[in-house]
């Protein structure tokens, strides 16, 4: 049976658009990727989202008398592969597990990001792509400081878990992996001194699904040599 088409809009760092991607991985969806800058979108872009936010998720169905879907967010593009793709389940079997898996990735797309992410790709990445200057180093260092207690999170939730919100891998691990792949893109991970999370991290960057995130590169900024080694 022919297969639909998915276009996925995105930057490689951008969190969530890191989360669709393996996401859509894990489904064993193929997809191609569009590069979008959020702070410069181009008016095609805002004719498919209005927001110019990434992600956007564009299928383009087998059958020519089926609509194209455009999807936004990457929470709503999420829950749809998890309604319309028959594959295991990255959603959890039951409501109990789905809250968790929900809280979850809450507190990695919102909590972390805002404590650590956002300071250190808006100052060591934003700022050199878009030509704005220096970094601010009092943000770097809230992130430097902030980040232990994630990662110090993550080693607890694995010492009681296989994986983050139970025995299988679900959204809250992407959504956590996305976050880590983009400050370990910067070399800003303390490996060395959070062994668990390593542990897990190492885990999951060794799935086909990680495949494309480790080939990334961007313009103007190297990741450091590790990034894409299993055994970092």
């Amino acid at each position: 049976m022919p297969q639909a088409h998915y276009f996925l809009h995105h930057h490689p760092l951008d969190p969530p658009s890191r989360r669709v991607r393996l996401a859509l991985a894990e489904k064993d969806l193929l997809c191609e990727l569009i590069l979008e800058k959020p702070w410069e979108p181009r008016d095609e872009y805002l004719k498919l989202n209005p927001s110019g936010e990434v992600p956007t998720l564009i299928i383009e169905p087998a059958e020519a008398r089926s609509k194209t879907i455009a999807l936004s967010n990457a929470g709503a593009i999420c829950e749809y592969l998890e309604e319309t793709i028959s594959a295991r389940s990255l959603l959890g079997d039951d409501p109990l597990e789905r809250a968790e898996i929900r809280r979850l990735i809450s507190w990695f797309e919102d909590k972390m990001y805002r404590e650590v992410t956002s300071h250190l790709v808006e100052e060591k990445a934003l700022k050199r792509l878009q030509g704005e200057g220096g970094p601010d180093s009092a943000r770097i260092h809230t992130a430097y400081h902030n980040i232990h207690a994630h990662m110090s999170y993550i080693g607890w939730l694995t010492e009681h878990r296989n994986w983050l919100a139970g025995d299988d891998i679900t959204l809250a691990d992407l959504a956590a992996a996305a976050q880590l792949s983009i400050i370990d893109y910067l070399g800003d991970v303390p490996w060395d001194k959070h062994h668990e999370a390593k542990e897990w991290y190492a885990r999951i960057k060794s799935r086909p699904s990680f495949r494309s995130l480790l080939g990334d590169h961007i313009a103007g900024l190297l990741p450091p040599r590790h990034y894409a080694d299993l055994d970092f």
